[in-house]
């Protein structure tokens, strides 16, 4: 089991290497220069990880889950939400984006975190695809699988756009325009995945 020192000390490596990918690039990074930032040695890092390429794909790991399990967040498995009652907390995966701008800043950069440019929207058609069931307006049938892809990465590029712009538009705003967006298309979502919590403010009908 990890103890919190290990988790501390893993998170300062992480965040080194996202200051370093922004500096250097991530191809010029080297681990002498990641412990250097930190301020650790190598026989720590080498506790941690066996290379840089581990250190990346733990990072690029544990923040795509960390979304994952944001954007479930606000509903109860099953419910159905019309999107007509979609508020800013349907969207409160997009704090946790905001939160952790240092890190999704890194698509900014050509040379950043390998499988980032691809995974980041694999992961919200991932979400899409095995747990929401959309319906489109007036019920008109479309191929569902296409239908997610266009909502999946589309919403992706709304994202990437704010990003690029330095998140100068305010969450609020963004999330206001993403719901209209919505509305043109959705009629309804269900989410069937897990229930990730009892907040009393999960979203039902």
């Amino acid at each position: 089991m990890i103890t919190k020192q290990q988790n501390r000390t893993r998170e300062h490596l992480k965040q080194a290497l996202i200051a370093l990918i922004k500096e250097k690039g991530y191809h010029s990074t080297t681990v002498t220069d990641i412990v250097d930032y930190s301020t650790y040695n190598r026989s720590t890092f080498y506790i941690h990880y066996p290379d840089k390429i581990a250190l990346a794909e733990d990072l690029l790991t544990s923040m795509l889950e960390g979304l994952e399990v944001e954007i479930g967040k606000p509903y109860v498995r099953d419910n159905k939400i019309y999107t007509s009652n979609l508020n800013p907390f349907s969207f409160a995966f997009v704090s946790y984006i905001y939160n952790n701008r240092d890190f999704f800043d890194l698509i900014n950069y050509n040379d950043t975190l390998p499988g980032l440019h691809t995974k980041f929207p694999q992961i919200i058609l991932k979400i899409y695809k095995e747990k929401f069931i959309f319906e489109t307006i007036n019920n008109i049938p479309v191929n569902m699988d296409y239908f997610k892809q266009y909502t999946a990465y589309g919403f992706y590029g709304l994202l990437q756009n704010w990003i690029h712009n330095g998140f100068r538009v305010t969450q609020e705003e963004f999330i206001k325009e993403v719901i209209e967006l919505s509305k043109t298309h959705i009629h309804s979502v269900q989410y069937i995945g897990e229930n990730v919590n009892d907040t009393t403010h999960l979203l039902q009908d």
